[in-house]
């Protein structure tokens, strides 16, 4: 970490760190198994959906102490059995995650399964008295992300919801830069996110173990497609394309930092260059307007992986820069006199781990001491909610906003 400015304090904080169908539910709730836990008992956990994200927080939860994974369940049997091998002891292995649910034994409940089990899966959990971490965006419609916002803040249930830059050391930090008053007026903020599309054909899915049916839920009927099945995020019946999967995480970061949390309009373009199956673009661009005069953009591909995500917040005393690998703050002064373009930055700091670790652990001390997490579903929803709207306007091809009256999103 490097500044010019003396600030003692903030560089010890920051070092010191390691970098009516809702009613039904809740008329079955009893209480969690974990409400109950000593200090000393482990909290036992089940996954559902095990595919690589999943499995990736899988590997990061058995580093972390007070745990034990004990169930996984996925439609799709090799899937399955290779979380087991993660889980390394001999773990209940199911193919209906009800049969989870229903163990008593079981306190917690990581949910990887795509966007359209989100809000099936979460309520039930909660209802069967299960704290839950689920992966964003929580849910596939805004519509169900306000049923989830309703079951869960009645019940007594711990959500954390998986935007984890809220729990990642340096994230925190820039919000403490943007709350300091060092970029002064921000009215521009602009987020993007590079990916590069994979030219490997698509590894092969052994049909007989797979329960296609099951994993369709509550989906249209429609024939295989491994296309479908392993991308499931660029069709619309499962996910939504690069803006829930992709602006959520970043659209989250302006709502905290920035103190907002719906915008004012949105307009959206995108095309499909490279991947002419999917049906979500692969190429996209976004822009939405937010009270506290400023906008925010969103641009992504999958025709370039450099630069990975990231956001440039702008405002007219300093720039704050931030990705998952750095943060760099610049500030307008440290450019008079000279005669570059980019300054030094005042600030600067590079991430020293992967903040799905201490989101994991925050998730995992709020199931001792049932208080609210980092990022807790009503959070979650409202950034899912921003990438939907900015769907809505990708689907009309013109400028849309939301109405909060309402609870729809409305052409201007």
């Amino acid at each position: 970490m490097t500044k010019k400015e003396s600030d003692p304090s903030g560089r010890r904080r920051f070092l010191g760190a390691s970098l009516g169908a809702t009613t039904a539910l809740l008329a079955g709730w009893r209480p969690s198994p974990a409400s109950a836990l000593g200090a000393s008992d482990r909290i036992r956990i089940g996954v559902i959906g095990t595919g690589g994200r999943a499995r990736g927080l899988m590997r990061q939860l058995k580093e972390l102490p007070g745990q034990e994974l004990v169930a996984v369940s996925d439609v799709y049997e090799p899937r399955m059995l290779e979380a087991a091998e993660i889980v390394g002891a001999s773990p209940a292995k199911v193919l209906d995650y009800r049969r989870l649910l229903d163990d008593k034994d079981v306190h917690a409940v990581l949910i990887g399964a795509p966007d359209h089990w989100h809000k099936t899966m979460t309520l039930e959990a909660v209802a069967a008295g299960k704290d839950v971490y689920v992966e964003k965006p929580i849910a596939h419609s805004i519509e169900e992300g306000m049923a989830m916002v309703t079951a869960v803040e009645a019940s007594k249930q711990v959500v954390q919801t998986g935007t984890q830059q809220r729990s990642w050391d340096h994230w925190i930090l820039g919000k403490e830069i943007v709350d300091s008053g060092r970029l002064g007026q921000v009215t521009f903020v602009n987020t993007y996110w590079y990916q590069l599309r994979s030219t490997q054909p698509l590894p092969p899915i052994d049909v007989a173990k797979l329960d296609w049916k099951r994993w369709l839920g509550s989906a249209r009927d429609q024939p295989f497609d491994a296309e479908r099945f392993l991308r499931w995020r660029h069709f619309k019946d499962f996910g939504g394309g690069v803006l829930t999967d992709l602006l959520t995480h970043w659209i989250d970061v302006v709502h905290w930092y920035m103190g907002v949390d719906t915008p004012l309009s949105a307009v959206s373009t995108g095309r499909n260059y490279l991947m002419k199956t999917w049906e979500w673009p692969d190429a996209v661009t976004a822009t939405l307007e937010y009270p506290r005069d400023f906008m925010v953009t969103h641009t992504g591909t999958y025709g370039s992986s450099i630069d990975d995500g990231g956001l440039e917040l702008r405002g007219d005393r300093g720039t704050l820069k931030i990705d998952r690998e750095r943060l760099a703050f610049f500030s307008e002064d440290s450019k008079k006199g000279s005669s570059r373009f980019t300054p030094e930055p005042e600030i600067q700091v590079r991430s020293l781990g992967d903040g799905s670790v201490n989101h994991l652990r925050n998730w995992l001390d709020c199931i001792r001491s049932r208080k609210a997490p980092n990022a807790p579903v009503r959070v979650g929803h409202l950034a899912a909610r921003a990438a939907h709207i900015a769907n809505a306007a990708l689907g009309r091809g013109t400028r849309v906003r939301f109405d909060e009256k309402t609870g729809k999103v409305v052409t201007l």
